[in-house]
């Protein structure tokens, strides 16, 4: 039977958002969650995991990160991993942090790391204002452009490397203590059955993918495993050949082989607000070919140039993505804006009903509910 846009649209929701669980099985689930630090209303981990973990309150991946088997690393973008996820990106070899260049680190700061490497294991978990204290290493231009500790940018880049990892955090700052990963491996089968696992938990987060999308996913790959960026090209071609995958408008979509495209059944009638990097509308040029409008991300543009709002979440009803919020706490109130493509709301009962109800379960989430 050919595949249908509601099939595809349906296949995106319902292989991402899993029935409600532990916090545990949720990451072991997914394998990665994305991280960012704006908080509006919660953070994009936390905003993430409330539809999945059930009774998940904003700050619990934090509050228990120390009892959970996961860290925090670079997969496709920054956030935490869980350890058997982890295991397949490294060893790293010598290189700068992801978005910086590629390349050896030179003798003198060779020195430097391992100065700053022989402090951390000797006083066993370091803050980076103890370690920048200590050594005094001055600023540096970052990588938006702007100035920051030189130490902070070297714990970076050693933490990406994998000789640091975060152990906890003080009041968001990271807290960091040595760390040695087992070698990577060597023989050409052992690097292409790490490098096949990586692309298959990638394509299990964010199927199904359209061509082109999963070949810039694949390619993604490189800041998760720059020591073999080299092997992406193959990677990808393989994926294509044990993928499932249909062809819609010309255009051929890709899921895991495991994953069934529902068929023969009404989506569930339920409204979620997501997170903007919610693996369901992570990819944009994904969400416009499912769901026909373009969202973009606006809290870096200029607020005059705002065309949804500072932290829009896009909002799922059933299997369509209709519209978009914006939430705030006010005075220990939840406030909400709404936005809707077509430019009004449902006119529908269940809608309003389900609308409230989403509402009064990110208030328990936020803990302003009882």
């Amino acid at each position: 039977m050919p595949v249908t846009l509601d099939d595809l649209r349906r296949l995106a929701v319902a292989n991402s958002l899993f029935p409600p669980t532990t916090l545990k099985r949720a990451l072991e689930r997914l394998g990665f969650v994305q991280a960012d630090p704006i908080r509006a209303p919660a953070r994009a981990q936390d905003l993430i995991l409330r539809h999945r973990v059930k009774d998940y309150r904003a700050g619990d991946l934090e509050r228990r990160y120390t009892k959970l088997d996961i860290e925090e690393d670079f997969f496709i973008n920054y956030g935490f991993v869980t350890r058997s996820v982890q295991a397949l990106m490294h060893a790293r070899t010598d290189c700068r942090v992801p978005v910086g260049t590629l390349q050896l680190w030179p003798g003198a700061r060779k020195k430097r790391v391992q100065m700053l490497l022989e402090f951390v294991r000797e006083h066993g978990s370091v803050h980076p204002r103890d370690v920048d204290d200590h050594f005094a290493h001055g600023k540096v231009k970052n990588y938006w452009g702007g100035s920051s500790n030189a130490t902070t940018h070297l714990l970076d880049a050693m933490h990406y490397q994998g000789l640091l990892r975060v152990v906890r955090r003080e009041a968001g700052i990271r807290i960091y203590a040595a760390h040695q990963h087992e070698p990577a491996p060597t023989g050409a089968a052992a690097r292409q059955a790490r490098v096949d696992a990586l692309v298959d938990v990638a394509v299990r987060i964010y199927a199904p993918l359209p061509d082109a999308r999963l070949g810039i996913l694949v390619r993604r790959l490189r800041y998760a495993a720059p020591q073999w960026e080299g092997e992406l090209t193959a990677a990808l071609r393989r994926a294509k050949e044990r993928l499932a995958h249909a062809r819609f408008e010309g255009v051929e979509w890709y899921w895991p082989l495991e994953t069934k495209v529902p068929r023969g059944h009404e989506p569930e009638e339920i409204v979620r607000l997501l997170a903007p990097f919610d693996p369901v509308v992570w990819d944009r040029a994904r969400f416009a070919l499912l769901w026909g409008w373009e969202y973009r991300f606006e809290a870096y543009t200029p607020a005059a140039q705002r065309k949804r709002g500072y932290y829009s979440l896009p909002l799922l009803w059933r299997d369509r993505v209709i519209g978009w919020a914006n939430l705030s706490v006010k005075n220990g109130e939840l406030a909400s804006e709404f936005g809707y493509v077509p430019s009004q709301s449902p006119r529908d009962r269940a809608f309003n009903r389900e609308l409230e109800a989403e509402l009064h379960r990110v208030r328990k989430f936020l803990g302003l509910a009882a």
